[in-house]
């Protein structure tokens, strides 16, 4: 079965809508969950000037190490299918909050485009809500594009000004 590494993402009612998506991940079928990671605090990203008006709320940020048989598109219906359950309604707006965020992060060592979307997902090498979670499950993950791992992407990061707490 194909290794997949999931990001999570939260900032409406994320106390308690991050442990209800790490259960529905685990209680999916054709879903294994290896290893979920630790949780990290966020400032919302994104451009200010198409968010609301009021500040967003800090996000929760993690990442699940899974294996599934699930093609990726059908493992993506799958995380959208958990994304509505919990209430998550896309808009146009991509920084817009939410209840839950489920992506693929990376599928096996594969490069694909999936309904427009890229994976691995191109943001990994620019923000530490992404890149931290996931290399604290897989460190010596490559990033089958620019042969870093995790760990050195993550590394790389450290230095930004975004703050990061991990809980």
């Amino acid at each position: 079965m194909p290794s997949v590494l999931i990001s999570l993402g939260s900032n409406i009612a994320k106390e308690d809508n991050f442990p209800k998506a790490i259960a529905a991940l685990c209680h999916q079928p054709a879903i294994t969950v290896v290893a979920i990671s630790p949780i990290y605090e966020t400032a919302p990203v994104g451009d200010s000037s198409i968010q609301a008006p009021l500040p967003q709320p800090t996000f929760y940020n993690a990442a699940a190490w899974i294996k599934t048989e699930l093609a990726p598109a059908a493992l993506r219906e799958t995380l959208r299918a958990i994304e509505t359950r919990l209430g998550r309604v896309r808009t146009a707006d991509k920084y817009a909050p939410r209840p839950i965020d489920l992506d693929i992060a990376f599928y096996g060592g594969c490069s694909l485009a999936l309904n427009g979307k890229t994976i691995p997902d191109p943001d990994i090498v620019h923000f530490p809500h992404l890149a931290l979670p996931l290399a604290d499950i897989a460190p010596q993950w490559v990033h089958p594009e620019n042969g870093l791992t995790l760990r050195q992407i993550a590394a790389n990061l450290t230095h930004t000004e975004m703050e990061i707490r991990q809980l």
